[in-house]
């Protein structure tokens, strides 16, 4: 089962020809990852203080499909495809009601302070492995 995450379209998302910048569904797709993280219950500002462990976007795969603009309604659909020792793997999607507008694979990886790969932490796996099911 995935999650989702409303949002509206603003000025400031669009660019001259009145269309969501590109660059933007990046940082959409990016508040529907942390919602995600949250709603299983994952502190990642604790997380951090208490292990140094973060998370860090290593690849993304990203399909343009459809312009977004100002004053949508939108939703970030997130949905695990993946979890290894050190990596989580999510599709999003970016959706206008039911059009599909955006998708992307994303590839996260684990790091330390000191940008050292790291395993995913355990209680994060848990969270992760009992939303598979």
């Amino acid at each position: 089962m995935g999650h989702s995450f409303a949002l509206r379209v603003y000025y400031e998302d669009t660019d001259l020809a009145g269309i969501v910048y590109y660059a933007n569904y990046l940082k959409f797709i990016e508040r529907g990852r942390s919602e995600w993280v949250r709603s299983l219950g994952v502190d990642q500002a604790a997380l951090k203080a208490e292990s140094g462990l973060v998370f860090a976007v290593r690849r993304v795969e990203a399909d343009y499909l459809r312009p977004a603009k100002f004053d949508d309604e939108l939703r970030v659909d997130t949905e695990l495809l993946a979890l290894t020792g050190a990596r989580v793997e999510v599709r999003q999607e970016v959706l206008r009601g039911e059009e599909r507008l955006f998708t992307a694979t994303v590839t996260l990886v684990c790091l330390t302070d000191a940008g050292l790969p790291a395993r995913v932490p355990p209680q994060l796996r848990a969270a992760l492995g009992a939303r598979r099911h």
